[in-house]
């Protein structure tokens, strides 16, 4: 099995973020990732070169993924070496709550600092709120004040860098007016079945690195499946996930496909040392009946009583 190193040569496994930190390439995500999370973690740092697991207090794993990163490191691997991400819920999106949300997370996760903490979704929600929120479970959400806490979080030296998820232009513009420190990351749903090229373009304009999430679409449209991804995934003698993440680096963005198979997790990040040729890249970016596959409306959307009657309004109407 090729070292992570050894992955790299000559083409890029990793991208420099603002800060002059590296975040890898490719990425374990762990969303509904189950029972066997701290086995996939380890398995992913250890035998498959993974250096970059994502998760989320959300989630309800971080213990598992805690767990799994704490036998990746006892088995030799040395903590600098990993890059760990995770995000803050919308029930914590308040300035006084920001810091013991982060605590939770080390706790859980057994670590000392965490290299990219995320606002998961820019809206607050109260304690307990359903999915979908009921009436006046969707709070005011104090951003500039949130961003603060998170930018002391990066001075205390508990976290390295900070950045945002499922932001809109709208959202990522009113950040950076009151931002002492940018976001580092900005993390979307992004495959060829969504491009997502309005937040895309605004992020390379201000020099925020994108991560992809759901590189392979979802059970409900799952890219895997495409004729398109499947024809090209034939002639390179690649598979339709190799090929999708392939896509997504060559984009320009780092990528964190998600399994708890170890063969799939192993093949997943086998993405190095070929390219996707610009012409087959052309035809996987021109996949018809885009849409975006997560809309946030089972958490945030209550048809009546708002304040998000609509997928559209989460979303800024901008898409």
């Amino acid at each position: 099995m090729a070292s992570a190193k050894a992955m790299g040569q000559g083409e890029q496994d990793r991208f420099v973020l603002k800060s002059g930190h590296a975040i890898p390439a490719v990425g374990l995500g762990t969303w509904r990732a189950g029972s066997d999370t701290a086995h996939s973690v380890q398995t992913a740092i250890t035998e498959a070169g993974y250096r970059h697991v994502d998760t989320a207090a959300q989630y309800g794993i971080e213990k598992e993924v805690g767990k799994g990163l704490k036998a990746a490191m006892e088995a030799g691997i040395d903590r600098k070496d990993l890059f760990v991400t995770s995000k803050i819920w919308c029930t914590n999106l308040a300035p006084e709550r920001v810091r013991p949300a982060l605590e939770n997370t080390l706790k859980d996760l057994q670590l000392d600092y965490i290299d990219l903490y995320l606002i998961h979704w820019p809206f607050r929600l109260k304690d307990g709120a359903h999915q979908p929120p009921e009436a006046g479970e969707v709070l005011e959400f104090d951003m500039e004040g949130v961003w603060k806490e998170m930018e002391k979080l990066v001075k205390d030296g508990l976290v390295k860098d900070i950045g945002v998820c499922n932001f809109t232009v709208t959202k990522l513009n009113r950040l950076l007016r009151s931002a002492n420190i940018p976001p580092a990351v900005c993390q979307m749903e992004m495959h060829p079945g969504w491009k997502n090229d309005k937040i895309f373009e605004a992020c390379k304009k201000h020099g925020i690195h994108v991560t992809a999430y759901s590189p392979l679409g979802s059970s409900e449209k799952n890219l895997a499946h495409d004729p398109v991804v499947e024809k090209v995934a034939n002639k390179l003698n690649k598979t339709p996930g190799q090929v999708l993440i392939k896509w997504a680096l060559q984009r320009g963005t780092s990528v964190i496909p998600k399994s708890s198979k170890d063969e799939r997790i192993k093949e997943n990040i086998q993405v190095f040392g070929w390219e996707i040729p610009e012409d087959d890249f052309q035809v996987l970016c021109s996949i018809k009946d885009e849409k975006r596959v997560l809309t946030g409306e089972e958490l945030f959307v209550n048809k009546t009583h708002g304040p998000y009657k609509s997928a559209s309004e989460v979303w800024d109407h901008e898409n």
